[in-house]
């Protein structure tokens, strides 16, 4: 298995952009969004957009996609990790072989700093997150401003 990190400085191509993209938005399953969120994601971190950055990792087993991770520098440091993973993702076919964990190892070690990563209560690859050091410290909320009505009376 071969590991390909993209940075600002070592950016994948639009072919190999577009192939990231629609690799996790094939392989997220329930926890995806949708393509123009992703790709907002891997624009950010290779500083396509005003941003702090981070970094994608690609996994590639016999020269398809095994897997990918993405992860944004926040521009934080302690209140809030200095990065965050938004995604990762492993082929349908390769999940069991250990893809996630290279990811999970390959990210934690090109992170300058500590990250942060949401997941679903019912995701199989929270057991993976706890093993490598993930603590649940925070329950997570969100305010949707566009779902919900002015509180100015």
């Amino acid at each position: 298995m071969e590991l390909i990190s993209y940075t600002p400085f070592s950016k994948p191509s639009y072919l190999q952009k577009q192939k990231i993209v629609d690799f996790l938005f094939t392989h997220l399953d329930e926890f995806g969004d949708p393509k123009e969120d992703i790709s907002n994601c891997l624009d950010y971190a290779m500083k396509e957009v005003p941003s702090q950055g981070g970094f994608s990792v690609v996994a590639h087993e016999e020269g398809d996609i095994a897997g990918v991770v993405i992860v944004n520098k926040t521009g934080m440091k302690g209140y809030i990790p200095e990065n965050i993973l938004v995604y990762i993702a492993v082929d349908r076919e390769q999940r069991g072989k250990g893809v996630g964990k290279k990811l999970m190892g390959a990210a934690i070690e090109q992170a300058d700093g500590d990250i942060a990563l949401h997941v679903e209560p019912e995701n199989p690859a929270k057991f993976l997150y706890e093993k490598l050091g993930f603590t649940n410290k925070y329950l997570e909320m969100r305010l949707d401003k566009s779902s919900v009505s002015s509180t100015k009376s």
